[in-house]
């Protein structure tokens, strides 16, 4: 995705011209006009606006009535290229209680008009609370709003801060549409002490933002514009940490934005091709402490809002889309190494990156709030080197293209603090597997794609026979099927075809209880659109979601489609008979913060 619409309007004007493939098609934004996409009433004012959702499951939230606060309301115009939107933050002063068992994050924005897809982060204090794309607007008028629960940033939310909202956003004759944004955080007060974590876990004692200062004429995320560009940022830990997770945010733009569908350098050069993204379809984000690999991230395929189809995502969007995920790295193993008092620095590259990509991260530090220092040492550390293998087969420009890859990290150390001695070790372990089709001399493009994600945290205090597990196994899917077909008379066809999913499995066990957790999410879409000088003047898109969650306490599943904006079947419920709580995680909370869900 890019924040300047400059560059990309000139270069799909030339794209329309003189095709290279019309699969790339998924890789410019469209313009369109609004009006003979769908047949409307010639009053857009007679028609409420649509709500656009990203289908997820509900936020468990206590029955308390909740304290909330609205922190910023504001119109994102011509933004682009300007310092994002600040607020002072204050914690919540009218709430009965001080202590809070959940803490909500809510945006909720409305726009009408025409414009493209924007990125764009809520940060506080500098620690990244929200990434997230904006939905495309029509003429009548389209909302949305996005609910996150932000518990797990508890210590931060209690002290006062500087809010920072970027979203790039112009407008100009084209491109008309204002977001007009709210946000709110909701604090619900706790009625029982004992259970104010609950499966949720202590939150960190200390939040150190990994990203950019402030003043800044864009988003707070360092931007990374190749494979050979590396971000570091600097910090220093207070010398009384006993457990340290950094949490990745990731997103991907501009000749990166699918790079999933990339074809390899040979084939381009072998073709001549001089404007097209290459560097083969493969990437991770590689993240060093010191500059030593202390874990990576394969990221999930999000799809924004303007991808691939517009009208694919209307209204239920991409997976991942309004709520980009973030992925933890556990850092304790290392803590022995940066408990000197002195500055130490994170490092962020991206293997094949082209341009661009958003990464910034917090560090989240559990403390020892009896002890002035802690003490730590690495045992055992073992980078396997990323193996990544491309084989090609391809004559002019129709082809068949295998990309696979792997990569692990292990590292175990310990920490002494007044908890004891505890052992730590993490383990990732990454597979991938990406086979691509090129065809109708370029027109036609085929991608399947599998990521497996694992990870695993064992935790051991040996005094107390306190063994903690907690394994996480990711599956990522994307299979894309995109195609043109020439209508004459200046008029193309584009077809597109969309599964697009994910299957997340957890299981986490102690001496004292068992936990797991299972989600899977499968959308699959399919669209067409007819592009006639330049504009798109008529299309078509349907979307069908299978959303699955199961835990030892909470079971949700929904199951909707649409097309063309209508919601044509709707279900959801509770699949799974009403369960005891698991004592897991119960009474350790501030003691063992690893043992809890």
């Amino acid at each position: 995705m890019d924040f300047s619409p400059f560059p990309f309007f000139f270069l799909f004007l030339f794209l329309l011209q003189n095709p290279i493939f019309a699969s790339n098609l998924h890789k410019i934004k469209l313009l369109r006009s609004e009006p003979e996409l769908l047949a409307q009433p010639t009053s857009p004012d007679e028609i409420p606006p649509t709500r656009y959702f990203e289908v997820t499951k509900p936020i468990q939230l206590p029955k308390t009535k909740p304290c909330s606060y609205h922190i910023l309301q504001h119109d994102f115009g011509f933004t682009y290229g300007k310092p994002p939107v600040l607020a002072n933050y204050t914690p919540p002063s009218h709430c009965p209680s001080s202590k809070f068992s959940k803490i909500v994050l809510e945006w909720t924005a409305t726009c009408k008009g025409r414009q493209f897809d924007r990125i764009f982060g809520v940060w506080l204090g500098g620690v990244e609370l929200l990434r997230s794309c904006t939905a495309e607007p029509r003429a009548t008028g389209i909302v949305w709003t996005v609910q996150k629960d932000i518990t797990r940033y508890y210590t931060l939310l209690m002290k006062d801060q500087t809010l920072a909202v970027y979203l790039g956003n112009l407008v100009d004759k084209t491109y008309t549409g204002v977001y007009n944004v709210d946000i709110f955080i909701h604090f619900y007060p706790v009625v029982n002490d004992d259970l104010a974590y609950g499966y949720g876990g202590a939150p960190a004692d200390l939040i150190l933002p990994i990203s950019r200062n402030l003043p800044l004429n864009d988003g707070l995320w360092f931007e990374i514009q190749n494979s050979n560009d590396t971000e570091v940022k600097q910090f220093k830990i207070p010398q009384n940490a006993y457990r340290a997770v950094l949490e990745v945010y990731v997103s991907f733009h501009e000749n990166d934005e699918f790079w999933y569908t990339n074809p390899p350098n040979d084939y381009l050069a072998a073709n001549n091709i001089t404007d097209t993204p290459g560097n083969g379809p493969f990437r991770e984000v590689v993240v060093t402490l010191d500059g030593k690999v202390v874990g990576a991230v394969w990221p999930f395929t999000v799809i924004y809002t303007g991808g691939v189809n517009p009208l694919l995502w209307r209204p239920i969007t991409g997976i991942g889309s309004f709520d980009l995920p973030s992925y933890d790295i556990e850092v304790t193993p290392f803590l022995g190494r940066i408990l000197d008092g002195d500055t130490h620095s994170f490092g962020f590259r991206v293997t094949n990156a082209l341009n661009v990509w958003y990464i910034d991260a917090n560090l989240h530090l559990w403390l020892d709030l009896k002890s002035g220092r802690t003490e730590g040492e690495v045992l055992n550390y073992i980078e396997k080197p990323l193996v990544e293998s491309l084989v090609s087969d391809f004559v002019g420009l129709n082809g068949n293209f295998w990309t696979s890859a792997r990569r692990s990290v292990w590292s175990t150390g310990w920490v002494r603090s007044s908890l004891g001695n505890i052992t730590t070790s993490f383990i990732q372990d990454f597979s991938y597997n990406n086979s691509m089709v090129m065809g109708n001399d370029g027109s036609l493009q085929t991608v399947n794609q599998i990521i497996h994600f694992n990870d695993s945290v064992h935790a051991m205090q040996p005094s107390s026979y306190v063994h903690f597990i907690s394994e996480t196994y990711r599956r990522f899917l994307l299979k894309l099927y995109t195609d043109q077909l020439d209508q004459g008379n200046d008029t193309y066809l584009s077809v597109a075809n969309v599964t697009l999913g994910f299957d997340v499995r957890k299981f986490k066990s102690a001496a004292f209880g068992f936990a797991s957790s299972f989600l899977k999410n499968l959308q699959n879409a399919e669209g067409s659109i007819i592009v006639k000088n330049n504009l798109v003047v008529s299309g078509s898109g349907s979307t069908q979601e299978d959303y699955n969650s199961k835990s030892n306490d909470f079971c949700y599943f929904r199951k909707v489609s649409s097309s063309n904006y209508t919601i044509l079947h709707d279900k959801e419920g509770n699949p799974c008979k009403k369960r005891s709580r698991t004592p897991l995680g119960f009474g350790f909370g501030k003691k063992f913060p690893f043992l809890l869900f």
